[in-house]
């Protein structure tokens, strides 16, 4: 009897075990599931989906077949890759976290629909085996930052104007996007990538938020920026999304005229940055202490660093409601780049495509 009744519980311990395992397998699969039919939605229209071999093929180049980092990300690594056409490709390696694959999904389902000149070009993903990947078009220049701090290239006066009327097109695009909005939320001078000849390109849309009509235009899952950060979301904890965006641009826009490069939690030097900025705009501090000190003695126009200026210190006020709309610091920009390159009618690039 007793040898029984040993034998039954050694069963139902084991038959637990196994349910449990069962179990833990069936959520994990599940949860597998949900992502791929996230990513495989209609919403990627137009990207093309690539087996591993692909990727592992377009990853390992050259003679010795290695891999060629390019950048670290919070959500993945970048590297170099070749297509067998022949293409340069960025590919992103996701990491493997919730986060990441948040990420991953927001970019593709964005970036899938999202199409515009100044708007970095995704080519692909793969999502095999619990891998994941981005492939995009190369911008072989690096990020905007990089260039605020290198010794060797300086930016001129024409190209930073150029570049931040491009970047505010492609924010217009995205603010005035046909089937509602697409809100960036993570504009930095990192998100600015350039070629070799300064054209610019927004990117880092993992954490983008494509909004229909009828849908609310105020969030509270936020992802700090650093600097960036809306000082609204520091008071209330929530958002509303266009505007956000507004600020973030108008502290990018502080630092290309300046050139300084704010190091990216250092709230008291972009405290500081802004106070000046708020100074020399109101005649308080002559212009020449916003110069960029490497463009002393090379062409600057005054009167465009005055306008711009404005519209930035306007674009980074306290209160959202205070803030321009992106469509009018476009037509601002562009304005003012037209006076300087002496054109009548805009040029290269509409605000909508």
């Amino acid at each position: 009897m007793g040898e029984e009744f040993h034998a039954m519980v050694v069963t139902i311990v084991i038959i637990t075990i196994l349910f449990m395992v069962l179990k833990c397998i069936l959520k994990r699969i599940s949860k597998k599931v949900v992502v791929t039919q996230n990513v495989e939605s209609p919403t990627t229209n137009g990207l093309y989906k690539f087996t591993n071999v692909e990727i592992e093929n377009a990853l390992n180049i050259g003679n010795m077949r290695r891999r060629k980092w390019i950048a670290h990300g919070r959500r993945g690594e970048f590297y170099q890759g070749i297509l067998p056409s022949g293409q340069n490709v960025a590919i992103k390696e996701m990491h493997k976290t919730k986060d990441a694959m948040d990420s991953f999904i927001r970019e593709v389902e964005c970036l899938s629909r999202a199409r515009h000149p100044i708007i970095v070009c995704l080519l692909g993903f793969c999502n095999e085996d619990g891998n994941h990947f981005l492939v995009y078009e190369h911008s072989s220049g690096g990020n905007l930052g990089q260039y605020l701090i290198r010794e060797d290239t300086v930016l001129t006066w024409d190209a930073r104007v150029k570049i931040l009327r491009d970047c505010a097109s492609a924010i217009t695009y995205l603010h005035n996007y046909i089937d509602g909005s697409i809100i960036h939320r993570h504009i930095k001078l990192s998100s600015i990538l350039l070629s070799e000849t300064f054209e610019p390109k927004l990117c880092g849309f993992g954490q983008s938020k494509m909004l229909g009509m009828e849908e609310s235009k105020v969030f509270g899952d936020v992802s700090e920026n650093g600097i960036y950060t809306d000082p609204e979301y520091k008071k209330c904890g929530l958002l509303t999304c266009a505007e956000t965006d507004i600020y973030s641009f108008g502290v990018i826009m502080l630092q290309v005229l300046s050139g300084t490069k704010i190091p990216h939690f250092d709230q008291d030097a972009r405290h500081t940055l802004l106070t000046k900025a708020k100074d020399v705009s109101t005649g308080k501090l002559p212009i020449s202490e916003f110069e960029d000190p490497r463009l002393k003695g090379k062409l600057i126009n005054h009167e465009a660093l005055k306008s711009i200026l404005h519209i930035a210190v306007i674009c980074v006020s306290e209160t959202r409601i205070q803030r321009p709309t992106i469509n009018l610091v476009y037509e601002e920009l562009n304005n003012i780049w037209m006076l300087m390159s002496n054109i009548v009618w805009p040029i290269n690039i509409p605000p909508h495509v």
